[in-house]
Parts: structure tokens; C-alpha cells; sequence
């Protein structure tokens, strides 16, 4: 017999090694494949083959922005995993456990001493003899490396995912080791009950799973393409940013792995003085690293366009965990007056839409621009349709210096003129010296200072005319309490205030995407409620731009453990405050 289900959350559990963040992906990949929507949540931790590795998985046949809470499966690998994660599993739900992981010393030492699932549907596994008598001969050491692959063909055979699509996309040994973990199932469970997801007609269109590394890499190559110039991405590893350049360089984009993080950002802002667009990617460390080339970057007034995907900080911190740790860095970070945009990433896919308008004002500005991504949209996976073409925004060059006698000779919004070196009667001195106003000479002069100063703020400022102006996400535009939130927390809160208005709170929600400049509609909108609630992965620094922005006091709800809020986090803070 199969049920229909509107949705499952599944939460793969194993050690490092085990290959789990390659079957959460292919698992994914399947599902948009049969029609479903998905939201993913990876975990692991920073050693190479030690600790702890999941993914979460919710699967759906609606779009979603948000992982859920608890999960109705646990595939799990050995007892530890299935102690540290059961507290979790609903009441009723299903366990799916590889037995070569469950020996008397694994279960004593995880502190089984008695059967504890009779509440729980279990499915045991015996990979290792499944293999063995399929005639794939796999000795016991190196059995692990395999099971993923068994453990998927299962979960296809148990929620009626076809395995063609896979057919077509593993090596012939990877897909006899599907089969049999399909066949498996099957044979072994022929009278249990099956699942299968319900799902609606998708819109027309091409759609694909992305996570967020993905989504800036592919928005920065489109942006590039509208505006008919050349991407220069130089870069130097640190995580969890390093898979942009994996992402970009299968486009044939020019690359370079620097010495450093300072290299890095400096031979982007080489490319962009020569016509380019300088593109640089790192996390907190490197981004400290890189505040003297943003400064230089604004004064010489060019392009350049720097991702920072935040990890929990400070110094190394936690590498592999999430937080939004930067925000106050991005704002604040360099000396002098230099006021610099700051875009943030809601989703995974919200991070093509994001990274390509940050190069629109890179480009249209002539200034540096700042994204902030996080580790958690970096890893995480969700269905996106893809654009087309006709339906991205135009992209202007700011080429029409030929007009103009001086290199420094601005458009009415106060944009200086791109002129790529070459251009006879337009050669100017590099460096981060003051300008001089039009010749962009070296100039030590009072007033010229004070004057330059106030022209290349004047210029970020009026960027708010051209913003969405800001409305409420959610719920209506006066109430009891706001939620205003940024980066990655947008799913959880969403979800969240759609609970509580259905409760009868009343409960609105606003998300900033553009950061600074902060655009119209937004004091206005503070304004009409009673109470500011901010929840942020980090110490409240949001909480404090909004208090010295606005000379309001908002409820800060703060989580800085390494992962995302939950939606009950959301909802007890809220009973709280009302």
C-alpha cells in the first residue's frame, strides 16, 4: 500500500566520511527531478574524517524557504548518532539504521543498555551482507565507503522516486550499488507500507536545485553578460567561501588564487581599473584583511564587488558553522569617511538575485559593493526556477567619457566616468591619495577634501531613489510587534509570523535585503508598531544600527551557537514580548 504525504523532513546522520552531504545532494537532485520542491540544511564539523556530518532534507510539493524543526525520518549510521539525534524525531516517525553501526560495544558505549524505539518504525540495514550476496565484493573496510548509495536506492524504492534520473548520472558501480539498495527494499519490505509525495504542477519553466555559493556565482556571470564586460574573480581559500571559485571557473571566467587575501583584493581592483569587473570572495578573516583595498577601491572610485560568506567567528572560530558576523564590520570596518553599499542574501536562491543587483550598482555606481552570504545559505539547497534572460534587469556602463575632457568628470547623479587606461587626454594618477575634483590629481587642498568627501557620499546616498521601496513582508502595516529581520533568518521567521497570525497575534514582518543604504518606506513602517523585535545569528548587531539609526529601543533575540533559528525559537520570544 502507498500513502500520500504533502511533505517529509528526513535528517541523514553519519560520521564524516560516510558520505552523507553526497546522498543528501543526490536525494535532492531526485526530488525536484519527480516534481517536489526542497529546502536542505547541512551540518558538519571542521576536522577531515572526524565528528559529525547530516544533512536535513525537507521535501515538499510546495515552495519552501525553511527546513523545519523535526524530522519524520532519521537515517542514521551507528548508535552515538542515533542518541545525539532522536530527541528530535516525531513521535511515530521512522528509523532507517545501518546495522554494522549498532554492535554491543557501539550500543554500550552510546548508553543503550535496553530497547528505547518501540515508539518509532525501524528499518535495519544490513549493508555489508546485502552487497556481499548481490555479488558486489566489498570487504568490510571498505563497505562504508558504499553504503551511501544502498541507503539512497532504499529511500527511492520507500518514497517512489524513480531511479532513472540517476540512471543517468552515476558510474556504472555506483548505480549497481543504487539497484540494490532498491531491490533491497523491495524484496526485504514487499508488504510494508510505502509513501509517496504528492506534488502539483510546477509552473512552466526549467528548475534546479541551488545553494547559495551556486546562486552568487551564477548571478555575477549574468550580470556580466547583461552588461556586455569581462568578470575577473580572484580569490584566496577559506571557508566557506572557496566553492564560488569551484562554481565560477567551469565558465570560463578569468581566475586567480592569490598569495594572500590582500592580493586578492587588490588584482581585482587592477582588473577593474583596466574595464573589468573585479570580483573577490572570502569569510570574517579575510574580510578583515580586505578593508585598506576597499577604501582604496572607493576613493579611485571603480567597481568591485566583494562576498563575504560569514562562518562564526572571531579569528578561526567555528569555520564550518554559521552566524551573521559581519554586519558591523561591513559598515563600519574602514577608516575615513567611506560609506559603502551592503547587500544580504535571504536564500539560496534569493543569492543569484542578490549578487547580480550588486554588480548592477557596482557597475552603474562605481563603487565597490559588499554581499553578505552565510555559511548556512552557502551549503543549503532549495528548488529555483531559472530566469530568463528578457527578465533581468538592463545594465548600464558608464562608458561615455568621450563627451567629457577630464577623467573625473561626473553624470548628473554624480557617477564618475569609467575610462579603462589607453583613452589619450584621460590619464589620471592611480593611488589612494586625495583627488583633485575632474583631473583626479593629487590634491592636499582643504576644501577640495572636505568637497570630495561629500561628492562620493552624496553618490551612495542617492542609490535609495533607485531601491524597492520597502513594504511589509508580512501581516499588516500597523500592529502590536514587528519582526524585522536579514540574511538568512528570513525562512524560519516567515513560517513563524505566518503561525502566529493564524493564532490572531498581532504580528508583521519586515526583511531588509538592502542594507545601506537602508530604502525608503522603512522608518515609516517602524514607526506604526508598538514594539521592534530583531532576531540575529550574532551578539545584536542589527539591533544596534537600527537604535542609532532611528532612536528606537528594539527587543534583540539573539542565537550564537553556529546554527539558524528554529521556529519555535521565533514563537516563544514572541509569547514572551506580548
Amino acid at each position: 500500500m502507498t500513502s500520500l504525504l504533502n511533505y517529509v523532513i528526513i535528517l541523514f546522520a553519519g560520521n564524516s566520511g560516510d558520505g552523507i552531504q553526497f546522498l543528501g545532494k543526490k536525494l535532492s537532485d531526485t526530488c525536484t527531478s519527480s516534481g517536489n520542491y526542497i529546502s536542505t540544511l547541512s551540518d558538519f564539523t571542521a576536522e577531515i574524517r572526524a565528528g559529525f556530518s547530516g544533512v536535513k532534507i525537507h521535501i515538499s510539493n510546495k515552495h519552501i524557504s525553511y527546513t523545519g524543526e523535526k524530522y519524520d525520518v532519521l537515517v542514521v549510521m551507528n548508535a552515538f548518532l542515533l542518541k545525539k539525534n532522536l530527541k528530535k524525531l516525531k513521535v511515530g516517525g521512522i528509523i532507517i539504521a545501518d546495522i554494522s553501526g549498532f554492535n554491543k560495544k557501539q550500543l554500550k558505549l552510546a548508553g543503550y543498555l535496553e530497547n528505547t524505539l518501540k515508539k518509532y518504525k525501524v528499518f535495519c540495514l544490513n549493508i555489508s551482507s546485502s552487497l556481499y550476496k548481490k555479488n558486489i565484493k566489498i570487504n568490510n573496510k571498505k563497505c562504508f565507503l558504499f553504503k551511501n548509495m544502498f541507503v539512497l536506492g532504499f529511500l527511492c524504492w520507500f518514497y517512489n522516486f524513480s531511479i532513472v534520473f540517476l540512471s543517468k548520472k552515476e558510474n556504472k558501480y555506483n548505480l549497481k550499488i543504487l539497484k540494490s539498495g532498491y531491490f533491497f527494499g523491495k524484496k526485504t519490505f514487499f508488504y510494508t507500507e510505502k509513501y509517496r509525495i504528492f506534488y502539483y504542477k510546477k509552473k512552466s519553466g526549467r528548475y534546479r536545485n541551488i545553494n547559495g555559493n551556486e546562486g552568487i556565482s551564477l548571478g555575477m556571470i549574468a550580470a556580466c553578460k547583461k552588461a556586455n564586460i569581462n568578470m575577473f574573480y580572484s580569490w584566496y581559500p577559506i571557508t566557506p567561501a572557496s566553492e564560488i571559485f569551484n562554481n565560477i571557473s567551469k565558465y570560463g571566467i578569468k581566475t586567480f588564487q592569490a598569495e594572500d587575501e590582500i592580493s586578492a583584493i587588490t588584482s581585482a581592483i587592477g582588473a577593474s581599473y583596466s574595464g573589468n569587473l573585479g570580483v573577490t570572495g572570502t569569510s570574517g578573516p579575510g574580510m578583515s584583511l580586505k578593508q585598506e583595498g576597499l577604501g582604496l577601491c572607493f576613493m579611485l572610485e571603480l567597481p568591485l564587488v566583494v562576498i563575504n560568506v560569514q562562518r562564526a567567528g572571531p579569528s578561526t572560530g567555528l569555520p564550518t558553522k554559521t552566524e551573521q558576523s559581519d554586519l558591523m564590520q561591513a559598515f563600519y570596518g574602514r577608516h575615513g569617511e567611506c560609506p559603502i553599499p551592503i547587500l544580504a542574501s535571504k536564500s539560496p536562491s534569493n543569492c543569484f538575485y542578490i549578487s547580480f543587483i550588486a554588480c548592477k550598482i557596482a557597475i552603474e555606481y562605481m563603487t565597490p559593493v559588499i554581499i553578505l552570504s552565510d555559511g548556512y545559505l552557502a551549503n543549503s539547497y532549495e528548488t529555483w526556477k531559472f530566469p530568463k534572460g528578457k527578465d533581468l534587469k538592463k545594465i548600464k556602463v558608464n562608458y561615455n567619457y568621450k563627451n567629457y575632457k577630464l577623467p573625473y568628470e561626473r553624470n548628473k547623479n554624480g557617477i564618475r566616468f569609467w575610462v579603462p587606461p589607453g583613452n589619450r587626454g584621460y590619464e589620471n594618477i592611480i593611488g589612494g591619495l586625495e583627488k583633485e575634483n575632474l583631473t583626479g590629481n593629487v590634491s592636499s587642498e582643504e576644501e577640495n577634501h572636505e568637497f570630495m568627501i561629500k561628492t562620493r557620499h552624496k553618490k551612495i546616498n542617492k542609490l535609495k531613489k533607485y531601491l524597492p521601496f520597502k513594504k511589509i513582508n508580512i501581516g499588516k502595516k500597523k500592529g502590536k510587534l514587528l519582526i524585522l529581520s536579514w540574511g538568512s533568518t528570513y525562512g524560519c521567521i516567515t513560517e513563524a509570523v505566518k503561525k502566529l497570525i493564524i493564532k490572531g497575534y498581532s504580528v508583521s514582518s519586515m526583511h531588509i535585503e538592502y542594507i545601506y543604504p537602508f530604502p525608503n518606506g522603512i522608518k515609516d513602517i517602524i514607526y506604526n508598531f508598538d514594539k521592534i523585535l530583531i532576531p540575529e545569528i550574532n551578539n545584536g548587531q542589527l539591533s544596534n544600527i537600527i537604535r542609532d539609526k532611528f532612536l528606537i529601543s528594539p527587543i534583540a533575540l539573539n542565537k550564537i551557537k553556529g546554527i539558524t533559528f528554529t521556529v519555535s525559537d521565533i514563537l516563544n520570544k514572541v509569547y514572551q514580548v506580548l
